[in-house]
């Protein structure tokens, strides 16, 4: 049985709560300082990307609200209930982040994991207002009701909690550390041609033993390209992979489990999958959906429309179909290298390409799927691609896992969390489950 902890409400145990601007500020791309909404919130974090605006300092004083170290910011508008606690970012808040400061004898983090629960999520999708954008009132914020424990028992709880989010986020500080490694060395070799450049200077390429080094020319050629290493070729992805398009049919319907069933929010930032985003439908709808291509390992899928060229690779041990949107690109076998694949596709020089290739709409732009072929890259001799692949593609792999890992972690905790919170589940219990998980 559940302890008998007092009830409390979300007003209870904060000293403001208020949200942001109903406006828009006057933005300066030079400025040091950020505009953000509901959609900057995630896992936890303020996430900035190419889209968020900046503003100057005038603007950030105007409206700057008193965020400090014991603020929770969640999404109220649009997208509801995304998280982040608040770590000093210079940021103005707009109208669809509101925020909250943690009274000092509450425990911040209890009070987050509280917010991150199935009972707080559904409160606020079920009682959101609007026929398209959906809303949350402040006042149904304030009215939250959830139980609070003594507070050294908030604190162990989110101790347990906390020490699985820190694991999953070494891991994700591993991937990124991992895949700016990957994209590097792509950059080096395929992009920069370090290693041809060094030659021709007459100094010895950098990072690599004597054997690797004599795969690389000492000379440039043009190409239509510009110049690129004697003996590679200005090439195109119709040169390397097959491009087959998505089956353009009516959306199948998902269910609880089944085959796995790929759509664009899987695809990840770092060419991984989310495995914990991944569909289930039918098997005869599976049939259906995988007459064009069964996607399997080492098969990359693009998006056509909305996030244009996010790109993944599938890892072992999958195969599934694809849904809308979306291309898949399969090496021809003759070109064995998916991890030259993908870090072709994750560049900086594809985005421009892909960029190039994108029509703009009035809604959603897109990349035709006929364009894809055509995106260009240079191609270097099979022994400087097997070379790259030996290099490179155990640090995909790496990923991979870290990725699996991180994702059976966050199963973990999401098992855990409504019980704990709700004291349905002692920690002597979870702390046991813990030990089971890391065996």
């Amino acid at each position: 049985m559940p302890f008998n902890w007092p009830k409390v409400r979300l007003e209870d145990v904060t000293t403001i709560l208020g949200d942001g601007l109903h406006g828009t500020p006057e933005y300066d791309d030079q400025g040091n300082y950020y505009f953000i909404n509901g959609n900057n919130l995630s896992d936890g974090r303020i996430v900035f990307n190419e889209k968020t605006r900046r503003v100057g300092k005038a603007e950030y004083q105007r409206h700057r609200k008193d965020l400090n170290d014991r603020t929770i910011l969640v999404s109220i508008n649009g997208t509801l209930g995304n998280i982040a606690l608040y770590r000093g970012e210079k940021v103005v808040l707009g109208k669809s982040a509101c925020y909250f400061n943690v009274r000092p004898d509450v425990d911040k983090h209890f009070v987050r994991y509280v917010i991150d629960s199935p009972t707080f999520q559904d409160y606020i999708h079920n009682l959101a207002t609007g026929s398209t954008i959906k809303n949350v009132s402040l006042r149904l914020m304030r009215d939250f009701v959830f139980q609070l424990p003594a507070l050294e028992q908030q604190e162990s709880i989110s101790a347990t909690l906390l020490a699985l989010d820190d694991r999953i986020d070494l891991l994700r500080q591993t991937n990124a550390t991992l895949e700016a490694i990957a994209q590097a060395l792509f950059k080096s070799w395929f992009i920069d041609f370090d290693p041809v450049l060094a030659k021709a200077e007459g100094r010895e390429p950098e990072g690599m033993d004597a054997a690797t080094a004599a795969l690389f020319s000492a000379e440039f050629e043009d190409s239509e390209l510009g110049l690129i290493p004697k003996g590679w070729r200005a090439a195109s992805i119709n040169d390397i992979a097959n491009v087959i398009d998505c089956l353009h049919s009516k959306k199948p319907e998902t269910l609880p489990e089944g085959r796995p069933f790929l759509q664009l929010n899987a695809i990840r930032d770092d060419g991984l999958l989310d495995w914990s985003k991944v569909s289930f439908i039918s098997e005869s709808d599976y049939q259906k959906w995988t007459s064009r291509i069964e996607v399997s390992a080492g098969d990359c899928v693009i998006t056509n429309v909305g996030r244009v060229g996010a790109v993944a690779q599938v890892p072992d041990g999958m195969r599934a179909a694809m849904g809308r949107n979306m291309t898949a690109i399969r090496l021809r076998a003759d070109m064995p290298f998916p991890t030259y694949l993908i870090e072709l596709l994750q560049s900086a020089w594809m985005r421009t390409e892909i960029t190039l290739r994108t029509d703009v709409g009035t809604i959603l732009n897109a990349l035709n799927v006929r364009s894809i072929p055509q995106l260009r890259c240079t191609l270097a001799p099979v022994p400087v691609m097997s070379a790259f692949e030996s290099l490179s593609r155990p640090i995909r792999a790496s990923m991979e896992l870290n990725l699996r890992r991180a994702e059976r972690l966050a199963e973990i905790r999401d098992i855990l969390l409504p019980r704990l919170i709700s004291g349905k589940l002692r920690l002597p219990e979870a702390e046991a489950k813990l030990r089971e998980a890391a065996e």
